[in-house]
């Protein structure tokens, strides 16, 4: 008889193919595809009146997956339980147990901070029992966002609007975003002045600029062209002297290697990801990705993380790496260890390589573009922390005239150091003034060639970006790291904020709320409460508070405020502020209004019902029609299909599905287009006449061969596979508060 093979569950089949290859044949690796139990969606299932007893139910549409392995858990030996290691995953490895009806000696919990060969078969040598206190803070947080959810979005649908949704940690979101934007109304813009000095030595020498800095050594601001014009007629007649030349060395240290908000911060920044397409990709690079010669592997460690730890495994190897490739005088001498801010959970390594010799150039041909780019970036930061800093010779040089300063500075790169690897993106550039300065020695009289006033106003705080949203709901404690990507989705979906260009801006639908919000919920939109809401589920999962205890305390405020806010709402109907357009309505003349319906925003007439009339708002393509060279639009069909067409519309009559692209073909001058689709597609000529045409039916990809399905299925088709063999076992994303 053949020996019962354990089993080990996981979440995902990439994953399961990985681990399943490094654990043998004595083990038999399944998906669970996400969660396999969970609260109902048609109804709260949270009893209240007894201590917040949580209703869990199968999910829907996974009975055959969860009768399959119950029969194959059964059978096993050892059931072990390695799903995600975070609070989450935790709890769907309980929710597992509890469901399989599995035994405390038979389930075992084991987790994987990196899917690699080692670490897997060490893992799974040493698991333990679940955590409870771990389930029991996502179970917290999972009821509290249903208690909010469930009790404040009807509300908001009888006083505001059918369709709405409030959450304890998208409400403050929102918040934030809204209180911005009333700053930026509320910035009353002050007037000042820069003044700059271009001087020179002698008569043929090259000149350069100095800024203008104060008066007798302290520094002053110019708020007036008065100002300017009075330092101008001062100095004009009086010598320029070099009051002090400063040399120095300047270092400039490397950031630390990412954790979950800083990965999705330089992500947004440098890559244009936006952060649930990081934590999509990076998760692909954790379960594994098929290596050519080596197999499948998990590129990094965990991504959900807040910790800035690394092992001492991986401080050694990134040393030899980098004194082997770059030389001694690029190792500092000693491994970097980064602090951890206080609050961190501090359960996982930073974001880093598995293997700092897996280059990515060297795996490049095995990845994706977006799986190269977000690896690259990942390895370059963790590479680059633990290099020597970067070394800058700085000059700084004081000229005075008539009891005036005016200052330049000039830094050099002397030394690369971790520069050489790795530059961390800034949000907004600098606009202080950097030009090479010529050798001044001090009382040195130079000459004056011009001054150039410039007159400037203060700026209000810019919106806020995807990244500097998340920076600062990670530097004021909202959420945590499995929140902020699907925060910002929620808020965006939800139409409470819109992203124009790079910048989010509220609606005025996500203004009204947030208004009722403030004015009846305070607690659950105030930044702090939300922060003490965090720490308090941070103490369940040490053990240090009783969830039910956390969650009576929170609910006698909470339905507090719901009495209230019903009782004083009584009757109101909060209308939804239109947003104007500049288009006028054809048949009645009225001013047209944005609307957004089931396939997105289109002009509609406020004058409905006397008046119907809409028309879909126009978005301009680049390049020129190739028939008649008028502009190309997108449009939006019926069912929602987007399709490009001529503004000329049937008088023209162009239209295609392909993209119109900003580049020309080199041979006819006609705008190329691409493909739809993501990815980095190749452009095509559509003009027959040109010996660059590309005929419609040689502008797709070609259909794979057996073989290259079977590779790419290595590459990360497995789980497209696996769920359209098992319609049952369909994956579902994982849900995070």
């Amino acid at each position: 008889m053949a020996k019962a093979k354990d089993l080990v569950i996981v979440e995902s089949p990439a994953k399961a193919k990985t681990i399943e290859k490094y654990l043998g044949t004595g083990y038999k690796v399944r998906a669970s595809m996400g969660h396999l139990r969970d609260l109902p969606k048609s109804k709260m299932g949270v009893d209240i009146e007894h201590g917040f007893e949580p209703q869990y139910i199968p999910v829907k549409d996974k009975s055959e997956l969860i009768k399959e392995l119950k029969t194959e858990a059964k059978s096993a030996k050892t059931v072990y339980l390695a799903t995600d290691p975070d609070r989450e995953g935790e709890a769907i490895s309980w929710h597992l147990k509890e469901l399989l009806e599995l035994p405390d000696d038979k389930a075992r919990r084991v987790t994987f901070n990196e899917i690699t060969k080692r670490v897997v078969t060490e893992s799974i040598q040493q698991p333990r029992d679940i955590d409870q206190d771990l389930v029991n803070a996502q179970q917290a947080r999972r009821i509290l966002d249903r208690i909010v959810g469930y009790k404040l979005s009807p509300l908001l649908w009888k006083k505001v609007k059918k369709g709405l949704s409030a959450g304890r940690v998208q409400s403050v979101a929102t918040r934030m975003v809204v209180d911005r934007e009333e700053e930026i109304r509320d910035f009353v813009s002050e007037e000042y002045w820069l003044l700059d000095a271009v001087l020179g030595r002698g008569d043929d020498s090259a000149s350069f600029t100095a800024r203008y800095y104060g008066r007798d050594g302290k520094k002053v601001e110019l708020h007036s062209e008065d100002e300017v014009q009075a330092v101008i007629r001062e100095t004009e007649k009086a010598a320029f002297t070099v009051d002090s030349v400063k040399r120095g060395e300047k270092q400039r240290s490397p950031a630390p290697p990412f954790i979950t908000s800083t990965l999705q911060q330089e992500a947004s920044r440098r890559l244009g990801m936006t952060p649930r397409r990081t934590m999509s990709i990076a998760q692909q690079l954790y379960e594994g990705v098929e290596i050519s010669g080596r197999g499948s592997i998990g590129l990094i460690t965990y991504m959900r993380t807040d910790s800035l730890r690394l092992s001492d495994e991986a401080l050694f190897a990134a040393r030899d790496y980098i004194t082997a490739h770059y030389g001694e005088a690029y190792y500092p001498g000693h491994p970097r260890r980064y602090k951890t801010k206080a609050g961190a959970q501090d359960a996982h390594e930073a974001i880093r390589p598995t293997d700092i010799q897996l280059t990515p150039e060297l795996v490049r041909k095995d990845l994706t573009q977006e799986q190269y780019r977000l690896y690259r970036l990942i390895w370059g930061r963790f590479t680059a922390c633990q290099m020597a800093n970067a070394v800058y010779d700085n000059v700084s040089v004081d000229v005075v005239s008539a009891g005036h300063s005016f200052r330049a500075n000039y830094s050099e790169l002397k030394f690369q150091g971790y520069t050489a690897v790795y530059e961390e993106a800034r949000d907004e550039e600098s606009a202080e003034i950097s030009n090479p300065l010529p050798s001044l020695s001090e009382g040195e009289t130079l000459r004056l060639d011009k001054m150039i006033p410039d007159q400037q106003f203060t700026q209000p705080p810019a919106r806020y970006t995807e990244a500097t949203l998340i920076r600062a709901m990670e530097e004021k404690g909202i959420g945590r790291p499995s929140t902020y990507a699907p925060t910002i989705s929620t808020i965006t979906a939800h139409d409470y904020v819109i992203k124009e260009g790079k910048y989010l801006r509220p609606t005025p639908l996500g203004e009204v709320v947030t208004g009722l919000m403030k004015e009846h919920f305070a607690d659950i939109v105030d930044l702090k409460f939300t922060n003490r809401m965090e720490e308090e589920l941070d103490e369940i999962e040490s053990g240090k508070a009783q969830w039910r205890e956390v969650l009576d305390e929170f609910y006698r405020g909470f339905d507090a405020e719901m009495t209230k806010a019903e009782t004083d709402l009584d009757g109101v109907r909060l209308k939804v502020p239109d947003v104007l357009s500049d288009e006028v309505c054809e048949v009645c003349g009225r001013q047209m209004v944005v609307k957004k319906g089931r396939f997105g925003y289109f002009l509609a007439c406020p004058g409905f019902p006397d008046c119907t009339f809409t028309k879909p708002i126009v978005v301009e393509m680049p390049g020129k029609c190739p028939k008649c060279g008028g502009k190309i639009l997108k449009r939006t069909s019926k069912k929602g299909y987007v399709f490009y067409a001529c503004e000329r519309g049937t008088d023209c009559g162009f239209i295609t599905w392909d993209v119109p692209t900003k580049d020309f073909c080199p041979a006819c001058g006609k705008t190329m287009f691409k493909r739809s689709g993501r990815g980095p597609l190749k452009s095509f000529c559509i003009n027959e006449a040109c010996p660059n045409f590309v005929p419609e039916d040689k502008r797709v990809y070609k259909k794979k061969s057996p073989e290259e399905k079977k590779t790419s299925a290595k590459k990360g088709g497995t789980a497209k596979k696996t769920a359209a063999k098992k319609p049952a076992a369909k994956k579902t994303a994982k849900k995070e508060e």
